[in-house]
């Protein structure tokens, strides 16, 4: 999560009751994720201090551009799906079983959808829900990608490494790109397409990642669908081209 939330909902009133709501939260799942990271791992570094910084900056996302009076079910879900890719952060420096990856990663991933899903049926959609899910959804293909790296590389012969990164990190590079070429920074619409191949992502992710994944599945999955990450960034890319001002 390496941008801020979006400010544009900014109101008169700050949400105290969200923002202290969220911070008793986050307190809790900063306890499960230690413990959790403690039992896995031996240590609790890594993934409590990622979900430190997911919180922090969910609490300047919700003073600042927050709209509603309740955190609401659907937040609580995203916060939890934080939290699991927050254990699953410890895998990248310290290996163990691909089933735990596999089971952080399937949770993770599943509950992708129902915090959207909630938020409508609630009334609670906002762009910080939205921007909270989506950096999420970043944040899980890169620990993934991180995790499964060099396990990946040695099955495939390190073939698969390069489209292994570029499905981790495009989004990121992306970003960084937008910091020195300002015409990336425009909004673009929301696209079914840009949520399908997000999809595709990180299924191929923790596909090739399934301990019992034949391993010649292993390079063509993860370049096809590392090839349709790039189409999708290439369409952006040219409608912020067309578009900038």
């Amino acid at each position: 999560m390496l941008s801020s939330f979006p400010q544009s909902e900014v109101g008169l009133w700050k949400p105290a009751r969200v923002v202290q709501a969220f911070a008793v939260l986050a307190l809790g799942f900063l306890i499960i994720v230690g413990l959790s990271a403690e039992a896995l791992f031996g240590t609790v570094f890594i993934s409590s201090i990622l979900f430190t910084i997911i919180a922090v900056i969910c609490l300047r996302g919700l003073v600042l551009g927050y709209p509603h009076k309740v955190f609401g079910a659907c937040n609580v879900i995203t916060t939890a799906r934080a939290a699991l890719v927050s254990v699953l952060a410890g895998a990248i420096t310290t290996p163990i079983s691909p089933w735990i990856v596999f089971g952080l990663a399937i949770s993770a991933f599943a509950l992708d959808g129902l915090d959207g899903w909630l938020a409508r049926r609630a009334g609670l959609t906002s762009l910080f829900g939205a921007r909270f899910d989506m950096e999420i959804d970043a944040l899980l293909a890169a620990v993934l990608a991180l995790a499964l790296l060099s396990e990946l590389s040695e099955l495939s012969g390190g073939t698969a490494g390069p489209a292994i990164l570029v499905l981790g990190f495009t989004r990121y590079a992306f970003v960084l790109a937008g910091m020195v070429w300002r015409g990336l920074k425009g909004a673009l619409p929301s696209s079914i397409r840009r949520k399908a191949i997000c999809c595709v992502q990180i299924s191929a992710l923790i596909i090739v990642g399934f301990p019992l994944t034949p391993e010649l599945l292993i390079q063509p999955v993860s370049f096809l669908a590392a090839g349709a990450l790039l189409w999708s960034f290439v369409i952006d890319i040219a409608f912020l081209v067309r578009h900038r001002s």
